[in-house]
């Protein structure tokens, strides 16, 4: 089943000419499963829990590691020097402590900045003030901004999905003509990924439609 879902992902272009890239969201997915994928071919993985991440990381063959969840400070440590982009940054405080760790580890840490779409309950800079964090940020010690996330907004309207996403992609274009660092536009899970690639993602974070429903409880 895992490698017949993935070969609905093959070769995805967005409208920008731009290869969509492919990240295999395998929160509360076990190892078995997550390494048939792999040998199925999926190239990139994400974790939404530091925890999990942590546990799972020894088991896993080299592939590139992504963490999208909300990240404490606290559990930074897990991530450092494996992760090959933390896509949830959300605060200064967040890129600050990367920094840190990242400088006492000698490791350069590859960093998406998150937006919110205007919903309270989740994190991320809100756009009026994402241009001023990204100019602080960019200035700290052996992190690297890529580009930026988000997660898109829960409206049953799609046209205020559509708009959002072309909004985030005319700020990403603009930010992206200022710093050379930029190549990551992250937008779109299993329920959106079509509108976000039609408004220009080059990245998508996929659960349900490479494995299906999720096979046993989340861990708290």
């Amino acid at each position: 089943m895992i490698k017949e879902n993935l070969l609905a992902f093959d070769n995805l272009i967005n409208p920008y000419g731009e290869k969509v890239t492919l990240v295999g969201a395998t929160k509360t997915q076990p190892v078995e499963i997550i390494l048939d994928a792999i040998n199925a071919g999926l190239k990139d993985i994400g974790e939404n829990k530091a925890q999990e991440f942590r546990d799972k990381f020894p088991y896993l063959p080299p592939v590139n590691y992504h963490f999208f969840g909300r990240l404490q400070t606290n559990k930074v440590k897990y991530l450092i020097g494996k992760c090959c982009l933390i896509q949830s940054v959300d605060s200064i405080k967040l890129a600050s402590e990367i920094s840190r760790q990242s400088k006492n580890a000698s490791v350069t840490t590859n960093i998406l900045l998150e937006v919110n779409a205007g919903e309270e309950q989740k994190g991320g800079f809100s756009i009026s003030e994402l241009q001023n964090s990204y100019e602080q940020i960019k200035k700290m010690d052996n992190i690297v901004v890529k580009g930026l996330m988000t997660v898109l907004p829960k409206d049953e309207i799609k046209e205020n999905k559509v708009k959002f996403c072309l909004q985030l992609r005319n700020i990403y274009d603009i930010m992206k003509k200022e710093d050379s660092n930029f190549s990551v536009l992250s937008m779109g899970m299993s329920e959106d990924y079509p509108i976000a690639i039609e408004c220009g993602s080059n990245m998508v974070r996929i659960g349900t439609k490479i494995f299906g429903e999720r096979n046993y409880k989340e861990k708290t």
